[in-house]
């Protein structure tokens, strides 16, 4: 638990945080500094067992407090943070959200890899614009009604089964919702001013409801259920697209992903390169561990001027011993050939 920048010698006013955690450098025994204006207040963690306790000085007037790896158990002891704009309390053993009603300055908040279980008590927090409440036990998205400014919103490796309550959420811009229990896409129609969706490693078994999100400039749906390309031609603004190891068959349904400088494609069921002439802003196309089999196909990737990368690995056309000179040779733009550049 570092102690924050401009922390001097203790003072009135100063907040003593008191914790277990082993990544602060105190000495071996300290007394507590005495307040002798009867002013100061102490911010405390409730932490794990510990044979000492460390004792850190912060400033009441400190804009960012990082607690992260303390043992924390218990959120407590933070009124006296005025100013506070980001809080850090990654890696602990928090198992409620509470006591944050008067840091309304707040702008960040991280409580990423707790023991968490619900979303709550967040309503005085009006300010915030980022919250990670990821690797925790949540399992529904509630408790977010009042965070009208939020932009970044971080729910990945929970327990959560269904997308819901955050249609209100007008300004978010990024979503990630990656390692969950999620079966479908949907209650997204109020995100309009979403940019980045993160929604790998669920359940998803086809890509829907996506046609509000008109802003939308990156979308991942990596290991998920899904069969086939479709329902995209809305989000003229996307440049990037992962859908890795799925269970598609068919490049397809990509005629208005123009705008595409991304596609990947890598562990699907895939047999050949087709539909993508028309991506002439495509980069990088990873493409590896399908079936493509046929050279005719691999050649409409000479239509593509601006591609610099290329994972052909793992297909049958592959272990063609002239593989890399032949595909050099079909596209000259490019730069790097699976994971060796070129010569």
């Amino acid at each position: 638990m570092p102690v924050p920048s401009g922390a001097g010698e203790p003072k009135a006013q100063e907040l003593q945080a008191v914790s277990a955690a082993s990544s602060v450098d105190t000495e071996e025994t300290q007394e507590e500094p005495t307040d002798t204006n009867g002013t100061g207040q102490n911010v405390e963690m409730e932490c794990g067992e510990s044979s000492t306790n460390d004792i850190v000085v912060i400033d009441p007037d400190c804009a960012e407090l990082d607690l992260n790896h303390g043992r924390i158990r218990q959120i407590q002891n933070l009124e006296p943070l005025t100013s506070i704009e980001r809080l850090y309390l990654r890696w602990n053993l928090i198992t409620k959200i509470e006591n944050l009603d008067t840091l309304v300055t707040l702008k960040e908040l991280e409580l990423y890899d707790n023991q968490l279980t619900k979303i709550e008590n967040l309503d005085a927090l009006v300010n915030l614009e980022i919250l990670d409440l990821s690797f925790n036990r949540i399992k529904h998205i509630e408790g977010l009604a009042n965070l009208k400014s939020l932009k970044r919103l971080f729910l990945s490796s929970n327990k959560i089964d269904k997308i819901e309550n955050l249609n209100h959420l007008e300004n978010l811009e990024l979503l990630e919702l990656g390692d969950n229990k999620l079966r479908q896409i949907e209650n997204l129609d109020g995100l309009t001013k979403l940019q980045y969706l993160y929604l790998g490693k669920n359940k998803i078994t086809a890509i829907s409801n996506l046609d509000s999100l008109t802003n939308l400039t990156c979308l991942s749906l990596q290991s998920n259920r899904l069969t086939k390309i479709e329902n995209l031609s809305t989000l003229r603004e996307l440049n990037e697209l992962y859908l890795s190891e799925n269970g598609i068959t068919k490049i397809e349904n990509l005629e208005e992903n123009k705008k595409l400088e991304t596609l990947d494609l890598a562990q699907n069921k895939i047999k050949a390169i087709e539909n993508v002439e028309h991506l002439e802003n495509l980069q990088e196309f990873w493409i590896n561990n399908n079936e493509i089999s046929e050279w005719t196909s691999i050649e409409r990737l000479g239509a593509l001027k601006n591609l610099a990368t290329v994972y052909l690995e793992k297909n049958p056309v592959a272990e063609d011993p002239m593989y890399r000179r032949k595909l050099k040779l079909i596209a000259p733009s490019l730069t790097q050939i699976d994971a060796t550049l070129c010569r």
